[in-house]
């Protein structure tokens, strides 16, 4: 065989070696998939729009729910129901009078705590005219009282009040604002010239949680 010859069939030999390892590699060619969402650990059991719904309470309708968004998720660990484009309550007495109307941008409720997680906007005002707000607001229904640990304020028809520590019931009518500052009308200062004047005007200026005299503070 001719010096020719043997090229011709070495580059014949070249070519289909070369083409077989095109269709191995073809052929063995792996998918690069993502695992799968296991097990719906975000997917929510029920997503309700529109909602205006009524919720009871030991068998007594306590609050109207006003929302356009309800996902209630039973997977997540605490189970919870999501109010992600805002929520708005009205709260009832014994006699079905409105007593509270409570709004929030964001809304989380753990249902197995009974605990209320207020964001956002959050807004209160109840039928004395006491109106409430904060970025966050807890409301917990096993002792019936919200709490907040961020910047508050309570503004009344006889004073207004700020400060970064809030606990209340759940009427707004027994509470307490401490590490806070206000102004208040001159019936509910002390006439006692003993007094700090930072305690006279609920001002704490170190930082620490104070309270004050009851008559500022709370209303009983």
């Amino acid at each position: 065989m001719g010096k020719r010859s043997i090229w011709r069939v070495m580059v014949l030999l070249a070519l289909i070696t070369y083409h077989l390892s095109l269709v191995s590699s073809c052929t063995e060619a792996q998918e690069h998939t993502a695992g799968a969402i296991n097990p719906e650990d975000s997917v929510s059991v029920m997503t309700t729009y529109g909602v205006n719904t009524l919720i009871s309470d030991s068998g007594v309708i306590k609050y109207r729910i006003v929302t356009e968004r309800w996902d209630v998720n039973t997977v997540r660990q605490p189970s919870r129901w999501e109010f992600m484009k805002g929520v708005f309550f009205e709260q009832f007495d014994e006699l079905f009078h409105v007593q509270a109307y409570i709004q929030a941008d964001t809304a989380w409720y753990f249902d197995k705590k009974r605990l209320w997680k207020l964001r956002g906007r959050v807004n209160i005002r109840n039928v004395k005219g006491l109106i409430y707000t904060s970025e966050e607001l807890y409301w917990d229904g096993l002792k019936h009282e919200f709490y907040s640990t961020v910047f508050s304020r309570v503004v009344t028809p006889e004073r207004t009040m700020e400060g970064t520590y809030f606990r209340s019931d759940e009427k707004m009518e027994h509470y307490l604002i401490t590490n806070s500052k206000g102004s208040f009308m001159a019936a509910d200062m002390d006439d006692s010239e003993e007094e700090p004047s930072a305690s006279e005007s609920g001002d704490s200026s170190t930082g620490e949680y104070v309270r004050p005299a009851p008559e500022k503070h709370r209303r009983d």
